[in-house]
């Protein structure tokens, strides 16, 4: 049994759920979301609570309830609130601006590195951090990791992008390394 797929999920009440089969849409303050779910995952409204169960019993639909149930709160709590990840710069003349809605990256190459945004994702830059925003849990760390992945922090000097309060493991150069032995 999943400990949480069993969890019912509570709506706020500014929160709009309506299902129909196997689509889930959801409505808040912030926007809408849509959602299909697999056809072995039953969901049912019930008195402002969500309950997700599996209709058949089989280990793969196991792990698929409790994904669709978690699935399914995060889409609740982005339409409420909304989701942001923060990315750090460093590196001297690594530098981050914003051209409209889109992300302009410097970040020690030839060319600037442009990042569109989608409808529902919002940049902002404040000095050397980058603010990747929206609804959507999912959308927001695929941006936030290919901004990442632009520059990954290297492990000499730590310099490029990384995820805030991410640790990066720092290794000897080679002088540390002859002077020692």
């Amino acid at each position: 049994m999943s400990r949480v797929g069993k969890k019912p999920i509570l709506i706020p009440e500014n929160v709009e759920v309506k299902i129909e089969g196997q689509k889930v849409t959801v409505k808040g303050p912030k926007g809408e979301l849509q959602k299909e779910f697999p056809a072995k995952i039953g969901i049912e409204l019930n008195e402002n609570k969500i309950f997700v169960s599996p209709r058949i019993e089989a280990k793969k639909i196991k792990a698929l309830w409790g994904t669709s149930r978690v699935l399914l709160a995060n889409m609740i709590k982005g339409v409420k609130e909304s989701f942001e990840k923060k990315l750090e710069i460093e590196g001297l003349g690594y530098k981050a601006t914003l051209e409209g809605n889109d992300l302009i990256l410097s970040v020690g190459f030839s060319h600037l590195i442009k990042i569109k945004a989608s409808p529902s994702i919002k940049f902002s830059v404040e000095k050397n951090i980058i603010t990747v925003s929206g609804i959507d849990k999912e959308l927001v760390g695929q941006i936030a990791a290919k901004v990442r992945k632009i520059r990954p922090p290297e492990p000499y000097k730590g310099k490029g992008i990384r995820y805030a309060g991410e640790v990066i493991r720092r290794k000897a150069g080679k002088k540390v390394v002859t002077a020692g032995g």
